[in-house]
């Protein structure tokens, strides 16, 4: 079973920095990863040792099952944000990187990229979402599931080396879709009852059709490979039980970190720091 005790660590500290920003001195090697998503747009800050320092985001209705739908809304979102963190440091942020959901690197990769360098950052890589987020839990072996608003990502790993990486269109939308239809109100109203976790037993019970999509997303990508156990990332993966539903159904492990909806970001700004550093992962 992987051990998630040094991924939550950072996420503590990283959910910590949105409030306080942590001290860098004078000169320091900033890292940032930039994570253009479908429900928020989340820019994170790790140093040289790969500590998370800053974290900001804001909710965006800038991504349509993965694809940049509002470049212009996307573009604002990203300079605000970065410009509110040099704020907060003291000093200006120069090195990005971003993701995108796997297999769209010929559909959308260029736009995300022009996101980040519009808001004046140098982007130095482009990851697939799910193994951006393996980047700050360092899986060996499993599945690494990046449910998302529009897509689910799905990086499969043998031995430390992605061997699968698809991505399916359903995730968070669809759930919200569901919610709406079934208490009868609109789509914002929805997404808004599934956010709070004290509605998520409810929300869970009328879902549950999607969440077991999404399993068959997974146990069809799975196939043919080793796979002992299943970690969920993403906004969606909030989602209380979640596991528990995915786990009955797939007969395999699934676990998830104690903020899946920051891993990517996290992991995409760590890949950042590995990518300058000139590290293997």
């Amino acid at each position: 079973m992987v051990d998630l005790k040094e991924t939550n660590r950072l996420l503590d500290v990283l959910m910590a920095t949105v409030d306080s920003p942590e001290p860098v001195a004078e000169g320091a090697e900033l890292y940032c990863g930039l994570d253009v998503g479908t429900a928020f747009i989340v820019l994170v800050v790790v140093d040289a040792a790969g500590e998370p320092v800053a974290c900001a985001y804001q909710f965006a209705d800038v991504v349509r099952d993965g694809m940049v739908v509002d470049y212009m809304g996307a573009c604002d979102i990203a300079r605000s944000l970065k410009e509110q963190l040099e704020g907060r440091l003291g000093c200006e942020l120069f090195q990005a990187a971003v993701a995108i959901p796997p297999g769209t690197e010929n559909l959308d990769g260029g736009v995300v990229r022009n996101v980040a360098e519009s808001a004046g950052f140098d982007v130095v890589a482009v990851f697939d979402e799910p193994t951006a987020a393996n980047m700050v839990m360092g899986i060996e072996n499993g599945a690494v599931v990046d449910i998302g608003g529009g897509t689910t990502g799905i990086s499969v790993l043998c031995d430390g080396r992605v061997v699968q990486c698809v991505d399916e269109s359903t995730g968070g939308t669809h759930f919200s879709l569901v919610l709406a239809g079934a208490k009868g109100v609109g789509f914002d109203e929805a997404e808004s009852y599934k956010r709070d976790s004290a509605n998520h037993a409810e929300v869970l019970r009328i879902v549950r059709p999607t969440v077991d999509k999404v399993a068959s997303i997974v146990e069809r990508s799975c196939r043919g490979f080793e796979v002992p156990e299943v970690i969920l990332v993403g906004g969606t993966a909030e989602l209380t039980g979640i596991e528990d539903r995915m786990e009955h159904q797939l007969g395999m492990p699934v676990v998830k970190p104690s903020r899946p909806m920051f891993v990517t970001p996290l992991g995409i700004a760590c890949g950042c720091r590995a990518k300058v550093q000139g590290e293997g992962r």
